[in-house]
């Protein structure tokens, strides 16, 4: 199935960046949120992305314009009766992620793809909260999305095999690298990562180093940034989140840091924290 038009459920930062890749391919997108002020935080998003190249001169304001025609923002579901795949990027919470794919059966086509942006969670739970599991999967970008060109793509126990042709095919169009996955908590990406970040928190909660001293060690050894800029970007609730369903399948050896929840608590969540969260 080709995708001739597409659409994103929550315009926070990943929603937004999403929505961004899809319109720089060409395609329509439909960016959906509940709240006014996080959709307009979307639509600045997208907007600061093409600017940046508008300044740097590999864009015309022209054709920024013509990209930001592509983006439909809105607070109802009327504009998805003819969308080819839906990405959900609302948090990392199962029960809202169900919601949301309960409310998307009543308003898109049987044929339309039901893509979840999860770090973590399981695609076939997802997927056994619909009537369609066979067009149900996971699409897992990675932030910032406009630069990072891996895409997971993860099918869950009734993925058919045409969704998981469709999306791979979708995101080699969007310019990315799919890399096919099989579903477990973390999926590949995240199993990796996720002890990374916790021992580094764990380090700097035992005072081994200060998160300044640990980010240039690690930048010295060779990778293109440390781990606390990393989480910054990421954002502190994302990883507290995806610790914590980690720690609840894979028990102790994934115990999160107890610093994610104390800095969720204070409300610093990183550079998202200039920006109200999406109430989804």
């Amino acid at each position: 199935m080709y995708i001739f038009k597409a659409a994103v459920v929550g315009a926070g930062t990943m929603g937004g960046e999403i929505a961004q890749v899809i319109t720089y391919s060409g395609l329509p997108v439909v960016m959906k949120d509940i709240d006014q002020k996080m959709l307009d935080a979307g639509m600045e998003k997208i907007r600061s992305i093409y600017q940046r190249r508008v300044d740097k001169g590999k864009m015309s304001a022209s054709d920024m314009q013509s990209k930001l025609d592509l983006v439909t923002p809105t607070l109802t579901y009327d504009e998805f009766e003819d969308v080819d795949i839906v990405i959900e990027a609302v948090p990392e919470k199962m029960e809202i992620k169900k919601a949301v794919f309960r409310e998307l059966e009543q308003v898109c086509p049987e044929q339309t793809i039901f893509a979840t942006n999860t770090s973590a969670l399981s695609i076939s739970e997802m997927a056994a909260a619909t009537d369609k599991p066979h067009k149900v999967i996971g699409m897992h970008f990675f932030n910032p999305a406009h630069v990072m060109k891996l895409v997971e793509v993860i099918p869950g126990l009734d993925t058919g095999q045409e969704t998981i042709d469709d999306v791979v095919m979708f995101a080699e169009s969007l310019r990315k690298l799919p890399v096919v996955v099989r579903e477990c908590p973390g999926f590949l990406v995240n199993r990796l990562l996720m002890p990374y970040l916790n021992e580094a928190t764990k380090a700097l909660e035992e005072g081994a180093a200060t998160a300044t001293e640990i980010d240039q060690a690690i930048v010295e050894w060779g990778m293109p940034m440390g781990p606390f800029t990393l989480m910054d970007m990421l954002g502190i609730d994302v990883c507290g989140h995806v610790g914590e369903y980690l720690y609840s399948e894979y028990g102790e050896r994934m115990s999160p840091a107890k610093l994610f929840f104390k800095l969720m608590q204070a409300g610093r969540l990183g550079q998202k924290a200039g920006l109200m969260r999406s109430p989804y």
